[in-house]
């Protein structure tokens, strides 16, 4: 199982590679979940990395305006991420999900090796104007073709994934996710402990951030110690296979 790190700036993106990471996140804590970042800043990051080593970027908790979603992730694409992560926050409805989808996944098709990742938020039904269920995430991720689906929490109050669903609920997640020759990356105030659960589950991928910080403080400095605990753990935990 491969490991995410979330970074802020090009030191903790630089940081995070020295210390093991598979893949290097750019986001802005301060915007949400899956808060954006400036093009710039992605950039740096990009211009900061190994370049075998792959970035990706959060274009935000986006609200249902597929236009704007498309926009935002040409520009990251573009700005060099990799992986463009879309959450889709302000849909509901599976037709929107799949329409969003589609406008940002055509736009990025322009970018040579850019691959979206569909967010969804496994404390969903905790919000008052009910994101897309999680339970749906694979299958409008297929049908907008897009390559990855992500699986993340809203609300950052210290409660995490596996307080939202459970390892099984997890699993059969993963398993439709696979069955449909999506990836799947796991997320969500995990700490390293919970990483051989999202491993057993089947996932791809897991992303971290607090976890990765100084006194796991999701706005904390990156530590150096703590990705490389984290990188062991992962590396540890394969990829359960379904």
């Amino acid at each position: 199982m491969k490991l995410l790190v979330s970074v802020v700036d090009p030191d903790e993106g630089r940081l995070a590679a020295a210390a093991g990471a598979d893949v290097v996140d750019v986001k802005n804590p301060g915007e949400g979940s899956l808060g954006a970042p400036a093009p710039g800043v992605i950039a740096a990051v990009r211009a900061a990395v190994p370049a075998e080593l792959p970035v990706s970027a959060a274009i935000g908790d986006m609200p249902n305006l597929p236009g704007t979603a498309a926009l935002a992730a040409l520009g990251a694409a573009r700005s060099g991420a990799a992986f463009v992560k879309v959450g889709l926050f302000g849909v509901s409805a599976q037709s929107e999900a799949v329409a969003l989808l589609r406008a940002v996944r055509e736009a990025v098709d322009e970018v040579p090796g850019a691959v979206v990742v569909a967010g969804a938020y496994a404390d969903a039904r905790r919000l008052a104007h009910a994101p897309l269920a999680p339970q749906l995430l694979a299958r409008v991720a297929s049908e907008a073709g897009v390559g990855i689906c992500l699986l993340d929490t809203a609300v950052k109050d210290g409660r995490g994934l596996l307080d939202w669903l459970s390892p099984e609920a997890l699993a059969a997640l993963v398993y439709e996710a696979h069955g449909q020759g999506l990836q799947v990356a796991l997320a969500g105030a995990l700490r390293a402990e919970d990483l051989p659960v999202v491993g057993a589950a089947g996932a791809d991928i897991a992303g971290v951030r607090s976890a990765a910080c100084r006194d796991a403080a999701r706005s904390g400095p990156l530590d150096a110690g703590r990705v490389g605990e984290l990188v062991a753990v992962c590396a540890a935990t394969p990829r359960a296979s379904r």
